[in-house]
């Protein structure tokens, strides 16, 4: 098996937004639900009092994709990304879907510029399109934008 990447220990940026995906343990598809998809929101929101700012998202029924941008330095970065697989294994604790609920890490990929933020937002759009759960975007729920992000 591959070694996996490791994360960059610099970021030349000053506060740079991440695209981030993750999926479920096994590709379970348990996230597409209106408490899972209120839980996400409600973390997102309350990440504002620490100057984390979740841009768009979507939530796949087995995988989630968001834009976030951290206050410098981004140190704490899996930090967040752990409290945020925490919070919702609650939720999905909840609502009895047993665990494990994630795959260990997730990718994260610095954005260079907004047309980069435009392009990766089309893919992520697409997908609930491309796995024919919806005949447009915009009738797929689970998804939205918390704060909207902008490049300086």
């Amino acid at each position: 098996m591959a070694e996996r990447l490791h994360r960059l220990e610099r970021v030349y940026e000053n506060s740079p937004v991440y695209f981030i995906p993750f999926c479920v343990e096994g590709r379970k598809p348990i996230l597409a639900h209106p408490e899972l998809h209120a839980a996400f929101i409600r973390f997102s929101q309350q990440a504002l009092a620490r100057d984390v700012f979740v841009g768009r998202y979507i939530l796949m029924p087995d995988h989630v994709h968001l834009f976030v941008k951290l206050p410098p330095p981004a140190a704490n970065f899996s930090a967040w990304m752990k409290n945020l697989k925490n919070f919702l294994s609650k939720k999905l604790n909840e609502l009895g879907r047993a665990a494990p609920h994630w795959q260990k890490g997730f990718f994260d990929h610095i954005l260079r510029s907004g047309e980069s933020y435009s392009a990766k937002w089309l893919y992520m759009v697409g997908n609930p399109v491309r796995a024919a759960l919806v005949k447009s975007w915009t009738e797929w729920p689970y998804q939205g934008e918390i704060y909207p992000l902008r490049f300086d």
